[in-house]
């Protein structure tokens, strides 16, 4: 588990879409862009369990296969409640479906690199009336973006030689409540465990007014230095403004793999630097962006309404992920001994 000593030591819709050399020679990030505007426009309402999620999860697969990843589905049963108007809750058993590709180094050690594929689910009639969630929703921000640079990312590697593996884990019930990640971390291997060297998670990338490359609490300083300062150095050195915030115990909704100890580089966009805390995809509101935030809102977070009142933040926000993130994969992959 010490990162920075191992690194020293050491078909349907997507007929059109498939990886190929073409696209590998285009800029960076534009694979990432038409892989955000594909999924959220063709895959809606891809919430746990529902048919939306399962055919995100085999283009998914589809995608990842054609790069000669080893890759295969997952699936686990988990729900929700539904809480009725009356105060009473009733639970909703569902089976949700993660893909999982993975690609070998000439050492057993590996980096997973984490998307959750799923969007919110209402939980009660007020939700659903209110346009939270549910079939309709595209999920551009929350979280087509992270999925989209996951898959130029898996493009970008797949024909590199590699020192670590990488793995990525396209995650369904990613979303607050369902556990999919928790999941996935408690059905980890002791060798899974051991020899995963450092967890990226991608998350809701375009909305925030900062892209942010956060440490986990329970990362080491020097794993910090390889990893957040390193991607704030790429930023800067390719004129990408980037900050970083260190997750603390009051931060909500830790995430799973920094509970369990891994070390954690988490990328979302957000709005620390003005206040908000919560690491989501706020914004504040001003005359460029009336209506704030986007999260869970079927009628904000779709390509429409975000190309109107951000326009050309998907593809900067796409190039810019990938422009720090492929080049810092490239160097912990393969580290210098």
């Amino acid at each position: 588990m010490f990162f920075s000593l191992r690194l020293r030591v050491a078909a349907t819709l997507i007929s059109g879409l498939m990886l190929s050399n073409v696209a590998c020679a285009r800029n960076e990030g534009h694979f990432a862009e038409q892989q955000v505007r594909h999924i959220a426009t063709y895959f809606p309402g891809r919430m746990s369990g529902s048919p939306a999620e399962l055919m995100t999860a085999d283009y998914l697969h589809q995608q990842f296969a054609s790069l000669g990843y080893k890759t295969n589905t997952r699936q686990f049963n988990t729900g929700f409640d539904w809480h009725n108007n009356d105060g009473q809750s009733r639970w909703h058993k569902l089976t949700a479906t993660s893909v999982i590709a993975a690609r070998a180094g000439s050492e057993p050690q590996e980096i997973l690199i984490v998307a959750h594929l799923d969007t919110w689910r209402p939980q009660n009639s007020a939700e659903a009336n209110q346009n939270l969630g549910g079939l309709r929703l595209q999920g551009v921000d929350d979280n087509a973006s992270g999925l989209g640079v996951m898959l130029e990312l898996a493009q970008q590697l797949s024909a590199r030689p590699l020192h670590y593996g990488v793995r990525f884990v396209a995650l369904s019930a990613g979303e607050q409540g369902m556990h999919g990640m928790d999941d996935y971390v408690a059905r980890m291997s002791k060798k899974e465990q051991k020899n995963t060297l450092l967890v990226i998670d991608l998350n809701s990338l375009i909305t925030g007014d900062h892209l942010y490359f956060n440490s986990g609490i329970n990362t080491p300083r020097a794993v910090r230095k390889q990893t957040s300062e390193r991607a704030l150095q790429l930023a800067r050195k390719s004129g990408i403004p980037a900050a970083s915030h260190q997750s603390e115990e009051k931060d909500s909704a830790i995430n799973a793999f920094d509970k369990a100890g891994f070390p954690l580089l988490s990328v979302t966009a957000s709005n620390w630097a003005l206040g908000n805390k919560d690491g989501k995809q706020q914004r504040s509101r001003t005359r460029h962006f009336p209506e704030g935030t986007t999260r869970h809102q079927t009628d904000r977070d779709n390509l429409a309404y975000l190309d109107h009142w951000l326009p050309g933040r998907i593809a900067r926000r796409t190039r810019d992920s990938v422009n720090v993130l492929l080049p810092l994969l490239r160097e912990l992959t393969n580290p210098k001994v």
